[in-house]
């Protein structure tokens, strides 16, 4: 047979298949997925695009290069010639005052441009609507917070003193999206115009000063600069991006990630198990027309090669359909996604295309190419004999196949192999502990054939003569209904967890430079106020000197990030008790051993290659404190509460000189309490976290509304697992019912039957789907989001009555119409 024959025949075969309906189911299955899977890639590439975007408003810019002297201009012209914006701020602490109060604060002063990326809001008085302004204080003039109008007792026009310079209050500053969550960012804020720095007489050598320049631009030129500018760094600099930013947005962002990954893995899991069945299907009724093209005379590689030609074709057909539809629906959602967001989406990459095609045609060929070399081998005998060439065992192949390939895209999907490894774990485990209780409680159910009658028995026996098919379908079924519980149920228990992960509770002050002598005062102050009494934690810095006697080198670390680590000086702090949101991962918490020990945060252990068991050295107060890691800490970030990178046991660092710090939460019309403090106690400084985590909170609510949006795209996609499940033995009880209408049997007993077994085959599926849903809802909070989820008993509940409702409806819907047949129309139906 000649390769144009082949092409044209391929071609006609696809025509004449489309026409009779026979790839309807399997087109449906695969057009469903792709447009599933390029919806949710076409949202997910702009939405993740745009967060990162958006995330880049916590630096001010692309960007944010640090140093603790002046950048040289060098840098500045690099960064302009490059296409990029620059802009620069200085932030050191001073004291703002008047004749009559004082207070420290954190002095911003800005450059032209600022901010690059991001805003900054001010009111025109205390208690007044504020505004974004789209300029920086005009010299002379000063922006405080009301924290500090408030403690200076001044009003917008008024003047206060700022170093040498007598400045005029210009507006009362409510928000500047780089403000960022260090202890010296939480100060009170002051921000003045950088051309009046000079004339403040603030900054003086060895005055300690944040030289920051913020950059923006095109993404290709930040990285090229970003790339340039990390070669040229020299002691003391550094370059942030939102990737080595601060840990609580990481968490979120990454998070949110994982969220808008889950939702497309299972995705691609619901398609992968509707184009099982429909393939399988597919098969069963192609069998009879292969076995008369090997009478007339077609080989096997022929017949190889004439199905793979109609396959390709059809899948890359559905496949652009798909990515059609996915790009429709996403363009009807991105527009109110903008809305929600509050943002511009940028215009999508032709990556999730790629995507498409790329899954669509792997999960058709993974799951079809056995089937088609089945029916390359049904032997022409099978014209004569029905019974040969059914091959079971290449059906088992397929769906072998097929799952190898749908873990592979779905490890592919994920991006993440943590996350992805725990989906296909989760899901070939459901796999074959669905097919085996399902194969038991079937074989319960029909001993219990004999004690009823009618319609009963007939349905109830169904489920022992068609065993393997029943297995399939409940499999099927239970695995698609799986994925749908978690993305409803089971992901509503996620998110919330993850929206509590912020609990409203959570502290939003923080005192430093309490000294151990107040105490016992300070501790009875809250007592008086009615307030909870905060946990006080000593706080001693100290440099990092050697590990394991090797003299730590900066410039020996390749990381930003451990380059800062390495220059700064640490707070260290001792305890026997482990502090409330830390979770020991390796080795051993010290306790009340009195054994010289640190423990250690995790990010930092690996940041700096330390491990436990390695001996550190700190420079504590000009004495050489050492001893070795006993344990590693992983710290949630997003409680706000104190956390520390290295904690001593007791005994190692007790007998230097400490002050104490703590947190502590301010509820709402509350907020003189912190005042009334300070006044108490005038040597510690209370410094309000409300605005870090306003802005903390308002991004994760708006990255739970996107997981929201994104995980409503997969739920099209089970639909179609459950009408391909039910669909997939069609053509077998048509057959059945043949045989029991030629036998006298009447409708309403078919009825009965037919309900009786899909309302067992749907409970059995769903109470399977719940609890495996609930099992891996476990799994993936716990080991993946890093998140406490406790398993409920809703998701077996409402499966197994869901379950067997929606069977029994679509089922019916889609058999129901055999009752209405006769004998030879249903042999027909089933040919």
């Amino acid at each position: 047979m000649m390769r144009g024959n082949i092409l044209a025949l391929a071609w006609r075969m696809l025509r004449r298949d489309l026409r009779a309906g026979e790839l309807h189911l399997l087109a449906l299955a695969l057009i469903v997925a792709v447009a599933s899977l390029s919806s949710v890639g076409f949202l997910t590439d702009r939405v993740s695009r745009s967060l990162d975007r958006e995330a880049n408003q916590l630096l001010g810019g692309d960007l944010l290069l640090r140093a603790d002297h002046p950048w040289p201009d060098r840098t500045r012209v690099l960064a302009r010639e490059a296409g990029l914006q620059v802009a620069d701020t200085y932030l050191f602490s001073s004291m703002v005052g008047t004749d009559a109060a004082v207070q420290l604060a954190a002095v911003k002063a800005v450059g032209p441009g600022y901010p690059l990326r991001g805003s900054v809001r001010v009111a025109p008085a205390r208690n007044a609507p504020d505004a974004v302004v789209d300029a920086i204080p005009p010299a002379g003039s000063i922006w405080l917070e009301e924290r500090v109008i408030s403690v200076l007792g001044v009003s917008v026009g008024e003047r206060v003193q700022l170093g040498e310079l007598s400045m005029t209050v210009g507006g009362v500053l409510t928000f500047e999206s780089d403000r960022g969550a260090n202890f010296f960012s939480m100060l009170p804020r002051v921000m003045i115009n950088a051309a009046d720095l000079p004339a403040t007489g603030l900054i003086q050598t060895g005055s300690r000063v944040a030289y920051r320049l913020h950059v923006a631009g095109e993404a290709r030129a930040v990285a090229d600069f970003r790339e340039r500018a990390t070669a040229a760094l020299e002691r003391g600099q550094s370059i942030e991006s939102i990737d080595n930013a601060r840990p609580e947005v990481q968490v979120a962002l990454a998070r949110a990630e994982r969220f808008l990954r889950l939702a497309a893995s299972l995705s691609v899991v619901l398609a992968a198990v509707a184009i099982g069945l429909s393939a399988r299907r597919f098969m069963a009724r192609h069998l009879d027309g292969c076995a008369v093209l090997r009478c007339l005379g077609a080989r096997q590689a022929q017949l190889i090669q004439l199905f793979m030609l109609e396959f390709v074709v059809f899948g890359l057909c559905a496949s652009a359909i798909g990515i059609g539809l996915g790009w429709a629906v996403h363009a009807l959602l991105a527009g109110g996604l903008a809305e929600v967001l509050r943002v511009a989406l940028p215009a999508p990459s032709f990556l999730p295309v790629v995507h498409g095609l790329v899954v669509g045609l792997a999960l058709l060929l993974g799951f079809v190419l056995p089937h088609l070399i089945g029916l390359a081998r049904v032997p022409s005998l099978r014209v004569m004999r029905r019974e040969l060439g059914e091959g079971e065992g290449l059906a088992r192949t397929a769906w072998a196949s097929g799952l190898a390939v749908l873990v592979a895209i779905v490890l592919w999907v994920a991006d993440d192999f943590k996350l992805g490894a725990w989906i296909s774990a989760g899901f070939l485990a459901a796999l074959g502990g669905f097919a085996l209780l399902s194969a038991g409680g079937f074989s319960l159910l029909s001993r219990l054939a004999m004690t009823v009658n009618g319609g009963w028995r007939q349905g109830l026996l169904a489920l022992r003569r068609r065993m393997g098919s029943q297995v399939i379908q409940a499999t099927a079924v239970g695995l698609g209904l799986m994925a749908l519980l978690l993305l409803t149920l089971v992901r509503a228990d996620l998110l919330a967890a993850w929206r509590d992960t912020v609990p409203p509770d959570a502290p939003n002050r923080f005192v430093i430079n309490l000294q151990p002598d107040q105490r016992a005062a300070f501790l009875a102050f809250f007592r008086d106020a009615g307030q909870p009494a905060p946990e006080l934690m000593p706080m001693i810095r100290g440099r990092l000197m050697s590990i394991n006697g090797a003299p730590v080198d900066p410039g020996g670390y390749k990381e930003d990030r451990a380059r800062r680590l390495a220059e700064r000086e640490f707070n260290l702090s001792y305890a026997s008790a482990l502090p409330p949101g830390n979770l020991v991962e390796a080795g051993r918490w010290h306790g009340d051993d009195k054994a010289p020990a640190f423990s250690i945060e995790a990010g930092v252990a690996e940041t700096l290659g330390i491990s436990v068991g390695d001996v550190v050295s700190f420079d504590v107060a000009g004495q050489q404190v050492s001893a070795p890691v006993t344990s590693e800490r992983r710290l949630r970030w997003d409680s706000m509460r104190v956390n520390f990178f290295f904690i001593a046991s007791p005994g190692v660092i007790d007998q230097f000189p400490a002050s104490l710090i703590t947190s502590f939460h301010v509820p709402p019309g509350a907020e003189d309490f912190s005042l009334a403090l300070t006044r108490a106690f005038p040597n510690i400084s209370v410094i309000d976290v409300g605005v870090v985590m306003a802005q903390i909170e308002s991004m994760v609510d708006r990255l739970i509304v996107i997981v929201e949006l994104v995980f409503g795209f997969a739920i099209v996609a089970g639909a179609v697992v459950l009408l391909a499940a039910l669909q997939s033995t069609r053509d077998e009880r048509a057959r059945e019912f043949a045989v029991m209408r030629t036998l006298g049997a009447r409708a309403r007993q078919l009825r009965q039957s037919l309900l009786v077994e899909l309302a067992a085959m749907g409970a059995a599926a769903g109470a399977l789907a719940g609890a495996g849903a609930s099992v891996v809802g476990w799994l993936l909070a716990t080991r993946v989001f890093d998140m406490p989820y406790a398993p409920a008993l809703a998701p077996v509940v409402v499966g197994a009555l869901g379950s067997a409702l929606g069977v029994m409806l679509v089922g019916w819907l889609g058999a129901g119409t055999l009752l209405r047949l006769s004998p030879m129309q249903l042999l027909r139906e089933a040919v």
